[in-house]
């Protein structure tokens, strides 16, 4: 199957283009990047494709049947929107665009296309969270009330100044670049019930100061510009959703001034509990004989990456509809627009 890759970035030489590589049912004919040399560079590196600018080429090209789009967030709607109208299967990054709006016009153009489109929301091709899902629909901790989501860093905002902290470009801060994912993982394992209502507020604090901001290292520092860029994202969130499952409660930081990382999901049952430690194992707690119990599963973790690469090759081929299908994801592109319209409001989003 002939791919391209569009975007050239971090997400793409770390997850996206090895996976393709180590599939053998994938080939890559194409590395686009509108920096030139992103694209040039990973054409020397990886010994395969043409490298161009222009996505448009990509798209003219008849022999392309799918492509990934790691671009920015800015762009993600038009180029995958684009991509489906001219007959290719798409791989969007996360999240599916910068706001709710933008997410449905792209379900609209894949449900009037046909064509497949997937969001990256890694974490559902992830084992541990496969297996806290069985957990769950199996009854193992009874009914699910209560999930309590921590993504909480000490002063680690990306690319101070750049398209990260860049509101027009990637359409939030720390709730849309890592909220997304520990929200999705709770949809997915608790079933994708139905949303009733959101309340958040967002903060905009650390990073203002940004030539005085004060941090050990930046992840996406190239993308930095302290003296000229611009820093109006929200670096931490707070929020409560209540759906027709458990009720969601959330903290999230990029940036706090607590020297500890808190990234884990805490899923809370009558009959017992879990804890998720992000991109890890999990902690199961319950009773047993009238005594508490806890253990945590030993097993081998596949690369989620690559297990997503490969189920959306399958899908391609056969036409099965992933987790990852915009129709699910667009729940969660749901939740984190109400999270940003009711810290702008200040009150509850009513979602019915």
């Amino acid at each position: 199957m002939k791919v391209a890759v569009i975007g050239c970035g971090t997400i793409a030489n770390t997850a996206h283009i090895p996976s393709y590589m180590n599939n053998p049912e994938a080939e890559i004919v194409y590395f686009c990047d509108i920096i030139p040399e992103r694209a040039q560079k990973a054409v020397a590196q990886y010994g395969c494709g043409r490298a161009v600018a222009d996505y448009h080429e990509v798209l003219n090209d008849p022999e392309v049947q799918a492509v990934s789009v790691c671009t920015p967030n800015n762009v993600h709607a038009q180029i995958a929107i684009d991509a489906l109208r001219a007959g290719k299967d798409v791989l969007c990054e996360k999240p599916a665009a910068r706001t709710y709006a933008e997410a449905l016009e792209m379900q609209k153009v894949q449900h009037e296309t046909g064509r497949v489109l997937n969001i990256g929301v890694v974490n559902r091709f992830n084992d541990s969270v496969n297996r806290i899902k069985e957990y769950i629909d199996g009854g193992k901790l009874g009914s699910v009330h209560h999930v309590y989501a921590s993504f909480r860093a000490h002063r680690s905002i990306p690319g101070l100044g750049g398209a990260f902290t860049t509101k027009a470009i990637a359409g939030g801060g720390a709730l849309i670049d890592w909220g997304v994912h520990y929200l999705d993982i709770v949809m997915y394992c608790c079933g994708d019930p139905k949303v009733k209502t959101v309340t958040g507020e967002t903060f905009c604090k650390l990073g203002c100061d940004m030539k005085g901001y004060a941090y050990v290292d930046m992840w996406a520092e190239q993308g930095s510009d302290k003296e000229n860029g611009t820093y109006d994202v929200d670096d931490s969130v707070t929020g409560m959703i209540r759906t027709e499952g458990p009720v969601i409660t959330l903290n999230g930081a990029w940036a706090q001034n607590i020297g500890e990382s808190e990234t884990y999901i805490d899923f809370m049952g009558d009959k017992g509990g879990i804890r998720l430690h992000y991109g890890s194992d999990f902690t199961l707690y319950t009773t047993e004989n009238g005594a508490l119990v806890e253990y945590t599963p030993k097993f081998k973790m596949r690369d989620h990456f690559q297990n997503e690469i490969d189920a959306f090759i399958d899908c391609v081929k056969t036409g099965k509809k992933l987790p990852s299908h915009i129709d699910t994801v667009i729940i969660t592109a749901e939740m984190m627009q109400a999270i940003y319209d009711s810290a702008e409001q200040h009150h509850e989003i009513d979602l019915g």
